[in-house]
């Protein structure tokens, strides 16, 4: 990415009705555009983080047994009527159309629906089961109040698996394993630290569901967190016979402001049986398929990531996740000569400030807000020396390194 031939630009201020640091932050360092309430654009920069995102979560689904496949954005509704979650008072954020051909369908807000009915085809007998599917789908929530930049928002992508099982043994089993998967996501993500496994309410499904919240002082939700367990209790469950059963003292909680970047659900039966999802088992008797549920949104988790890796001076992103790891800054004739050499040996992986009419301390301005991990300088005065100034974003430590060592670590 050289930014003398990129269309976007950072901005010296948010929009005044953007009160959350992620969202000021992503809007001037070029990452997202906003639309309206609610909806935003992935720009460039944007898009290769957001991707980066997606293809950890991909890769350690797929590392569990997961199938990747792509279902529609517009849903039918009779599978929704036949759940009965197509009626406005069950189901309150559905943004819905009609066909000019006549009928009327919904922008799916989420797919256990269609799902299910999906498996219809292709589960009949227990050799079937289990099964583990997945997709990333742009999912439409008619939120009454969209807020905290891509935190919640109306228009959002979403990671979501469902998993088709024989009884309750089977599906608890896989239930754990996405427990630790996930915990491992969050980890490569950058936030592990500070992310936990919540209990929160299972609705009514389940006694709990599972949800993984960040701490974040911009969240949303109240949890109650043992660190020494590395577990936390949502608010909405908080209470005695809840503390009893997870074996925790009261006295040992830290009450916390926390953003959920994920979420799985025990479904049961809910759906295989209002959709008829049968299989006949060992006997050839007809049992209905016990399900579970797993999102994770890769853009919302991108927003609390952005939220809590910044400080003063922009975003701070984790090398993973980055949409480029060096920020490639020539000063001088020599300088901007000698940057242009090293950029071609791995564009992939450097944004080149090529700008011409930037002063260079709004070269060094942009590479902080960005959050690109390492800032590297080339001057006609480190050329004297063979050498680079390198920089280190998230610990600020500056050091030179010779362009040889420079050379090998973009290899």
């Amino acid at each position: 990415m050289k930014l003398s031939q990129s269309f976007t630009k950072t901005m010296k201020t948010a929009p005044a009705d953007e009160t959350s640091v992620s969202a000021k932050y992503l809007l001037r360092a070029g990452y997202i555009y906003k639309e309206m309430a609610g909806v935003y654009d992935f720009l460039p920069l944007g898009m290769r983080t957001l991707e980066k995102i997606v293809q950890i979560i991909r890769e350690e689904i797929d590392a569990i047994g997961g199938e990747e496949l792509r279902m529609t954005g517009l849903q039918p509704k009779d599978a929704w009527v036949a759940s009965g979650r197509w009626n406005d008072d069950v189901l309150d954020v559905w943004f819905k159309t009609k066909l000019n051909a006549g009928g009327e369908l919904g922008l799916a807000t989420t797919h256990e629906e269609a799902f299910t009915r999906l498996m219809k085809t292709f589960i009949s007998s227990y050799k079937d089961l289990p099964i583990y599917v997945y997709q990333f789908q742009t999912k439409f929530r008619n939120e009454l109040r969209a807020k905290s930049g891509i935190m919640r928002t109306r228009e959002f992508l979403m990671k979501d698996l469902y998993s088709f099982s024989e009884n309750r043994e089977q599906h608890e089993e896989f239930y754990e394993l996405v427990v630790k998967t996930y915990l491992k996501i969050f980890d490569r993500l950058g936030i592990g630290d500070s992310t936990f496994r919540t209990f929160a309410s299972g609705g009514s499904f389940s006694k709990y569901s599972d949800e993984f919240q960040t701490l974040c002082d911009s969240g949303e939700d109240i949890i109650y967190l043992d660190r020494d367990k590395n577990i936390a209790i949502n608010e909405e469950v908080y209470n005695p016979e809840t503390l009893a059963q997870l074996g925790l003292n009261e006295k040992n909680l830290e009450k916390c402001k926390a953003a959920e970047v994920g979420n799985i659900f025990t479904l049961g039966y809910r759906y295989s049986d209002t959709l008829d999802l049968c299989f006949n088992d060992r006997d050839g008797k007809r049992q209905k398929v016990f399900m579970g549920s797993y999102g994770i949104g890769p853009s919302r988790v991108m927003g609390v990531i952005a939220e809590r890796l910044s400080d003063n001076k922009g975003l701070i992103w984790p090398e993973e996740i980055a949409p480029y790891k060096y920020y490639l800054v020539g000063i001088g004739e020599e300088g901007a000569k000698k940057a242009a050499e090293l950029y071609a040996k791995a564009p992939d992986n450097i944004i080149l400030d090529d700008r011409i009419n930037a002063r260079t301390g709004e070269k060094f301005a942009d590479a902080d807000l960005m959050g690109i991990p390492y800032r590297v300088v080339v001057s006609d005065k480190t050329l004297a020396e063979e050498k680079v100034e390198f920089k280190n974003r998230k610990t600020s430590e500056t050091k030179l390194l010779t362009l040889n060592e420079f050379i090998s670590k973009l290899s």
